[in-house]
C-alpha cells in the first residue's frame, strides 16, 4: 500500500489537515452513543453516519478530546502500513464522495457494488457512499462470474468498483448488465480501457463536499443473503438500522472505548465485517484495525496480535479453533483484553482452551444479515458455556411456539423478536423487490429469525438449529440450493441434496448426497468425486463446494416430492 502512503503525502503537501473545510452536518443534534437507550427512544429524523459521527470525532480530535490512536490502522504484513486519523479519514472520504457523485455520476439512492478485499480503499469508498447518499452493496471477492452477474442484474447497480484481478471478469459480464454504467478500478497505476481509476480521480477531486441530507429510514446498504431456499435475496438496511442500531453492540458486547483497537476478522462482503470494522467501532471513537491478508493465516494472526496493540479481537469459532491448532502459549498478547465470536455456535472445548492460553473468555454474539446483534453476553455478565447470552438492547428476544406463545425455560421453539407495539431499531427494512418474503418473516407480534433455540431461567438463549437448512462452515453461510443447483448442471447428477456435516476444524462442512445418472453409475467413484468438486468450484463461489460426497440410490422426500434435508442432516450428525 505504498501508493496510498504516497497519495496521502501528496495530498498533505497543501497542509493537510488544515485545508479540511468544516461542513454543516445533516441537521441531527449531537448524538451520544454511550447513552444508547435514550438514543433509541429519540431517533433523529435525519441521520448521516459520515457527517453525524465521523466528522464529529474529527472535530474532537482537533479539540484534543480523543486519544491519539488512529481511526483506521491497516497493515499489509510486508512492512506497509496506513494510519488515518478521523480528520484524514474525513478529508479523504469527502474527496471520495466527490469522485462518486461527479466522475461516476451517482446520485442519492443509486446503487454501487464494492467488490474489494480488505484494503483501505474499501473504507474510503464506503464512507464516500454514505456522504453522497449512494446505497452500497459489499460483495465477496470469491464470487464467481455467475454470482457477480446475478448481483449486478438483481440490484440494478449503476457502478461497480473492484481491483485488477477481477476487472477482466467484470468486462466479460458488462454486456449483460443493462443498468451498469460505470466501472472503477482500484489499482496502483494500471489503466484499463473502459474503466475509471479511483486513485487518479481521488487525487484530483476537491475536498469541499456537502453531505447529502439523508433521513434515518433512507436506504444505506444492501447485503445479499446466502441463498438458502432459492437465489440470494437483497437485505436492505437503513441509515439508522446499522448506523445507530449497533450502538448497544459497541458499548455492551464489545465494551468499546475511544482508546481501543478493534480487529474483526471477516470478509468485507459479509455483514459481520460492518458489525466490527465500521459502525460500532467508529460510533464510539475507537480504532478499526485490519490486516490485509487475502486468506486466513493462523500464524500471521497470532503474530499480529502479539506485535500490535489490538485490544479487542472478533472472529468465528472456526478461527479460534484454527488458532488453537498452534501453540498459542508461545505468544504474548499484551494489549488484548476481550475476544468475541459469532457466525456459528462456539463449543465449550474452544472456550476453555482459549481461556487456558490467554486468560480471556470468548464472549458470543448472535445476529443475522437481517438484524444487528440480537443476543450476547456483555462484559460484566457471566458467560454460560452452550448459551449465547440474553437479549441485547433494544431487542426482546423470546422462544415461541407456532402460535406465538412464549415457551417456558428449557423448551425448544422459534427464536423470535418482539416487534409490536414498536419495531426496535436494528432490524432490516425488508427484502428488496420481495414483499411476500418480507411479510413471511413476521408472525403475530414477532419477527421470526428462522432459527430454533432454548431459553434458560436467566433469559440466556441457546442456539439449537437452523430452521432454513443454512450451513455455517468456517463462518460462511452457505445455502444448499446454490450448491445443489451447481451440481445439477453436471451430467453425472440426476438428483442431489446438500446438508451440513460435522467437522472438527470448520464446525460444519458441505456434504452432498447424490443420485447418479445411469451413464455414470459405473464410473470410478473417487475420480468422479474430484470431478464434481471441481465443477462446483468453477460454477459457484469455491468455498461452497461439497467437501464430502456420498452416492445414494434414493433421497428421502415428502408426499409432495420435496427432499427432506432434515432427515439427511439428522442422520449425518447422529453418525458423529
Amino acid at each position: 500500500m505504498k501508493h496510498l502512503s504516497r497519495l496521502l503525502k501528496s495530498l498533505s503537501a497543501s497542509k493537510l489537515p488544515y485545508r479540511i473545510k468544516s461542513q454543516p452536518c445533516s441537521g441531527s443534534p449531537d448524538l451520544d452513543f454511550s447513552d444508547y437507550e435514550a438514543l433509541y427512544k429519540n431517533v433523529p429524523e435525519h441521520f448521516n453516519f459520515a457527517s453525524d459521527v465521523l466528522d464529529k470525532w474529527s472535530q474532537k480530535e482537533k479539540d484534543g478530546k480523543r486519544p491519539s490512536n488512529p481511526a483506521l490502522w491497516w497493515v499489509s504484513g510486508k512492512g506497509e502500513e496506513v494510519r488515518w486519523s478521523f480528520e484524514e479519514l474525513a478529508f479523504l472520504s469527502k474527496k471520495s464522495a466527490n469522485v462518486l457523485s461527479t466522475a461516476c455520476n451517482l446520485q442519492k439512492g443509486d446503487r454501487i457494488i464494492i467488490l474489494l478485499p480488505r484494503v483501505p480503499e474499501w473504507w474510503l469508498i464506503s464512507v464516500g457512499c454514505i456522504r453522497a447518499g449512494v446505497t452500497f452493496i459489499p460483495a465477496m471477492t470469491l464470487l464467481t462470474a455467475k454470482d457477480i452477474l446475478y448481483r449486478l442484474q438483481k440490484s440494478r447497480a449503476k457502478c461497480i468498483v473492484t481491483n485488477d484481478a477481477l476487472a477482466p471478469l467484470i468486462d466479460s459480464l458488462a454486456s449483460d448488465c443493462q443498468f451498469l454504467k460505470t466501472r472503477m478500478l482500484v489499482s496502483k497505476g494500471t489503466h484499463r480501457e473502459g474503466w475509471l481509476n479511483f486513485h487518479d480521480l481521488l487525487k484530483a477531486a476537491g475536498d469541499d463536499h456537502q453531505p447529502v441530507k439523508t433521513r434515518s429510514e433512507d436506504p444505506m446498504i444492501i447485503y445479499f443473503t446466502s441463498g438458502t431456499t432459492g437465489y440470494p435475496k437483497m437485505v436492505e438496511h437503513s441509515c439508522s438500522s446499522l448506523g445507530i442500531g449497533l450502538a448497544s453492540t459497541g458499548r455492551n458486547w464489545m465494551d468499546l472505548k475511544a482508546s481501543d483497537l478493534m480487529w474483526g476478522f471477516s470478509d468485507p462482503g459479509w455483514i459481520k465485517f460492518a458489525f466490527s470494522n465500521l459502525y460500532p467501532t467508529w460510533m464510539l471513537g475507537a480504532c478499526v484495525f485490519q490486516h490485509g491478508m487475502f486468506q486466513f493465516e493462523p500464524t500471521t494472526v497470532l503474530n499480529t496480535l502479539s506485535k500490535y496493540p489490538v485490544t479487542i479481537f472478533c472472529g468465528t469459532p472456526t478461527i479460534f479453533r484454527m488458532l488453537l491448532q498452534h501453540d498459542v502459549s508461545r505468544y504474548q498478547f499484551k494489549s488484548l483484553k476481550r475476544c468475541l465470536s459469532g457466525g456459528e455456535p462456539t463449543n465449550l472445548e474452544v472456550i476453555e482452551q482459549w481461556k487456558a492460553h490467554t486468560g480471556i473468555v470468548i464472549s458470543e454474539g448472535y445476529g443475522q444479515t437481517e438484524t444487528t446483534i440480537l443476543c450476547s453476553t456483555p462484559k460484566d455478565m457471566k458467560v454460560k458455556p452452550g448459551f449465547i447470552g440474553p437479549s441485547s438492547h433494544p431487542f426482546d428476544v423470546q422462544i415461541i411456539d407456532e402460535h406465538c406463545n412464549r415457551l417456558p425455560p428449557g423448551e425448544e421453539g422459534d427464536i423470535a423478536v418482539k416487534i409490536k407495539p414498536k419495531r426496535p431499531l436494528g432490524l432490516f427494512s425488508g427484502y428488496l423487490d420481495d414483499p411476500e418474503k418480507t411479510a413471511s418473516t413476521e408472525r403475530g407480534d414477532f419477527y421470526i429469525t428462522g432459527d430454533r433455540g432454548i431459553m434458560d431461567e436467566d433469559g440466556y438463549i441457546r442456539f439449537v438449529a437452523r430452521a432454513d437448512d443454512v450451513i455455517l462452515s468456517a463462518g460462511y453461510r452457505i445455502g444448499p440450493y446454490e450448491v445443489e443447483h451447481a451440481l445439477m448442471e453436471h451430467p453425472a447428477v440426476a438428483e442431489s441434496a446438500v446438508v451440513s456435516s460435522p467437522d472438527p476444524i470448520r464446525g460444519e462442512v458441505v456434504k452432498a448426497f447424490i443420485i447418479l445418472s445411469p451413464a455414470y453409475e459405473s464410473r470410478e467413484k473417487d475420480q468422479l468425486i474430484c470431478e464434481l468438486q471441481d465443477h462446483v468450484k468453477k460454477t459457484t463461489a469455491p468455498y461452497k463446494y461439497p467437501r464430502k460426497i456420498e452416492f445414494v440410490q434414493d433421497l428421502p422426500k415428502t408426499i409432495s416430492g420435496k427432499i427432506q434435508r432434515k432427515q439427511l442432516r439428522k442422520k449425518e450428525w447422529e453418525k458423529a
